[in-house]
């Protein structure tokens, strides 16, 4: 029983887990300092932000990156757990697991640091392990802030602006929507199929009735997908994605860019120093 009970709270936990990472609109429509910018400017300065940190080999200008993303968090009214929560999960986990042997001396050679037996923690390994993860949690952490300070159907149509194909940012769209109806569904049948059989079920009927339920949530999207688009080509759809806002600049938009520029620029010469 205890068992059972874990897996689902695991199943519920993850669910909503996955609501609050993917569709976090309610954060675009706060009351904060990135949440007022136009899409275009932001995606413009968020841009150039990630080509730093991609082609940067300083760990003082990742870092610096790093903690301005985590100050813009919090001057857009994201609470810091919220926010670091979303951004330590998977990716950067993941590249952490891969960073692991880097650390050791038979893949990055150097004064050794720590020593167990035949294997030593060198110090260049700790220094380009250490600066693969920050480089990924600085990239993650830059592009979730983007998506949680904009919304969905704005960002679109800003993609759309910088000549992003039509099919792609359609794909994309339709992908966010269907994955929602997704996790409404699971949650859906997983509640049904308690409240018919209960906790005691014999594993081999649950395979046979999560077979079916695949099979049935397979057909369903597919006849959903003909209804939904027989529906938006009804309505007057043609492709593009149709927004009641409309972009406009003011004085705080180029001020934003303006100092963000800067900002870059300084990084920038912080790196070229580096490296001399």
């Amino acid at each position: 029983m205890a068992r059972r009970d874990f897996i689902e709270r695991s199943i519920r936990g993850a669910l909503s887990f996955l609501k609050e990472a993917i569709f976090a609109d309610e954060t675009a429509n706060l009351p904060g300092v990135l949440q007022s910018l136009d899409p275009r400017i932001k995606i413009v300065t968020f841009l150039l932000c990630l080509l730093l940190v991609l082609f940067s080999r300083s760990i003082e200008v990742v870092g610096s990156l790093y903690l301005l993303s985590i100050i813009l968090a919090m001057v857009s009214r994201i609470k810091l757990g919220f926010f670091l929560k979303r951004t330590w999960v998977f990716i950067p986990l993941f590249s952490l697991f891969i960073a692991i042997p880097a650390l050791f001396s038979f893949v990055s050679p150097g004064a050794p640091i720590v020593s167990a037996g035949q294997f030593h923690v060198t110090q260049h390994g700790l220094m380009v392990a250490g600066f693969f993860v920050g480089r990924i949690i600085t990239s993650v952490s830059l592009v979730i802030l983007m998506s949680m300070t904009t919304r969905h159907f704005d960002l679109l149509k800003a993609l759309r602006f910088f000549g992003i194909p039509q099919m792609f940012v359609m794909v994309l769209g339709m992908c966010y929507r269907y994955l929602y109806l997704f996790v409404e569904i699971v949650e859906d049948t997983h509640r049904a199929i308690r409240s018919r059989i209960g906790s005691g079920m014999h594993y081999q009927k649950g395979q046979k009735i999560v077979a079916w339920n695949i099979a049935h949530l397979w057909l369903r999207s597919y006849r959903l997908n003909e209804q939904v688009y027989s529906a938006m080509v009804a309505r007057g759809f043609r492709g593009e994605p149709i927004t009641l806002n409309h972009f406009h600049t003011n004085k705080r938009d180029w001020f934003w860019l303006c100092g963000s520029t800067m900002v870059i620029l300084l990084l920038g010469v912080l790196e070229y120093r580096t490296r001399v």
